[in-house]
């Protein structure tokens, strides 16, 4: 497929939101010459600072608060928003018509002609694409950020250079259309798999089966970068078809991979092995980085960086937003962000990331996970929490409850603001403590998103007097 394919097609958005991606598509549709429909279910008010972002483009006809039957079956094409299921009725009715059903990354990968390193995982994703980039960067490849963060897809496809590689954060939603038209990106990198988004699927089955699309259409001359730690991903290797490389925190002998052996990070090409850096040189906090900075070395050896590049870009390599983020030390006690841990498992390797008494802001909406882990290490390890209202919250309550029934988890302090978290943590904390939030757990119902919820306890943070 080519972008002039889409000259003169008519095509249904469905879902504008208000995170950019909706935007960005129907931008680039505009300037391809299509005439668009978007549709969303949200009212012309509440989706009024999207709109805005669209003013002054033609051939754009909006339905408010409905979808109707004929914009999914009287058009060339529809284009759905990521987090809407296959088996809504309206894609359904469309795929009855024969009508194509894309997602933003479907259609980029149709339409895009550069090499692409797709980055999936349900955690790390977009540390791991970041450092991807970082290292590509350095070594003078014009790498182009795709999916990393909530910003449109298509809109990239036009600052791609001849010699650009792609680096795409894949989740398993935007894989989902991908396994569908049996894409996979030409080099595959996997950080992690564990439970998420059971409130989406059925089963984790069907969760791990949308991972897997990231390698299941490579060809022999391709590459799958896996990690060799994690349990369901080992289960994958007979199935991968393309170069594999393993990345591991234990050495690998005979196979190609990154380890780490005493405290060093090394490359092995299956015969001899290349020193890359001390693990005690890296910038990156917490432990389970380092499955990150592996992965990405992986990624890159598999494009052919040189030794000597990878090594730069990973000493020169500090935290993003958002992960871990160090924000503020104020009257003796550090405050770190790390709202992206959304999930038991990444909150579970943010406590492990520090030695000095922690007070945690955690809690929020569930995702129909398991939260005995978490409950059981904020009881053991944990000086304070503070929770955010939601029913992964009571979720975590429950657990901890279950250890100790002597406690009194009704005193537990519940709050519906950021800004009412923050003060209660400091108000707890002395010096030499940290205050950090990681949820281990959805943010909607309080917040827009993750992100917001990291970008309200930074402004509480910086506030603090």
């Amino acid at each position: 497929m080519n972008i002039a394919d889409l000259k003169g097609k008519r095509i249904t958005v469905m879902g504008l939101g208000l995170q950019g991606g909706g935007t960005g598509t129907v931008r680039f549709l505009v300037r391809a010459g299509a005439y668009v429909t978007v549709t969303d279910l949200k009212s012309k008010k509440e989706l009024a600072p999207s709109l805005e972002k669209l003013k002054g483009f033609k051939n754009i006809s909006f339905v408010f608060q409905q979808h109707r039957p004929e914009d999914f079956t009287k058009v060339d094409m529809v284009i759905k928003n990521p987090l809407i299921p296959w088996n809504n009725k309206q894609v359904k009715l469309a795929l009855e018509k024969k009508i194509p059903v894309e997602i933003d990354s479907s259609l980029f990968f149709k339409l895009c002609k550069n090499k692409i390193i797709g980055v999936t995982g349900t955690k790390g994703k977009t540390t791991t694409s970041s450092f991807i980039y970082n290292i590509l960067k350095t070594a003078g490849k014009n790498p182009i950020k795709v999916g990393v963060g909530r910003v449109s897809v298509l809109d990239k496809l036009a600052k791609l250079k001849k010699d650009s590689i792609v680096v795409f954060e894949l989740s398993s939603w935007r894989l989902s259309a991908l396994g569908k038209y049996k894409l996979s990106p030409e080099v595959a990198v996997i950080t992690n798999i564990y439970p998420d988004h059971l409130n989406y699927y059925k089963s984790m089955e069907k969760y791990i089966q949308d991972k897997k699309n990231i390698f299941l259409y490579q060809n022999k001359e391709n590459g799958c970068v896996i990690n060799q730690d994690n349990e369901i991903i080992k289960g994958f290797e007979e199935e991968i078809k393309s170069r594999l490389i393993k990345f591991s925190k234990n050495k690998i002998s005979g196979d190609e991979a990154i380890y780490i052996d005493n405290g060093i990070i090394y490359i092995n090409n299956g015969v001899d092995e290349k020193k890359i850096v001390n693990v005690s040189d890296i910038k990156l906090k917490g432990e389970h980085n380092l499955e990150n900075v592996m992965a990405a070395i992986g990624a890159a050896w598999a494009v052919g960086v040189k030794t000597e590049i990878i090594k730069k870009a990973v000493l020169d390599f500090k935290n993003i937003a958002h992960r871990l983020e160090f924000v503020r030390e104020f009257s003796g006690v550090k405050y770190y962000n790390d709202t992206t841990a959304t999930t038991p498992e990444a909150a579970l390797n943010a406590l492990k990331t520090f030695s000095e008494p922690i007070i945690l802001i955690c809690g929020g909406s569930d995702k129909n996970l398991d939260m005995h882990e978490f409950g059981k290490m904020i009881y053991e390890k944990v000086k304070g929490v503070i929770f955010l209202k939601g029913k992964a919250t009571e979720k975590i309550i429950s657990s901890i409850r279950k250890i100790d029934n002597s406690l009194d988890t009704e005193k537990f302090n519940k709050v519906e603001s950021m800004e009412k978290a923050v003060e209660m943590a400091k108000n707890e904390a002395v010096p030499g403590d940290i205050v950090l939030l990681s949820p281990g757990a959805a943010s909607f119902g309080i917040f827009t998103n993750e992100l917001d919820r990291g970008e309200k306890f930074r402004e509480a943070v910086k506030n603090l007097k």
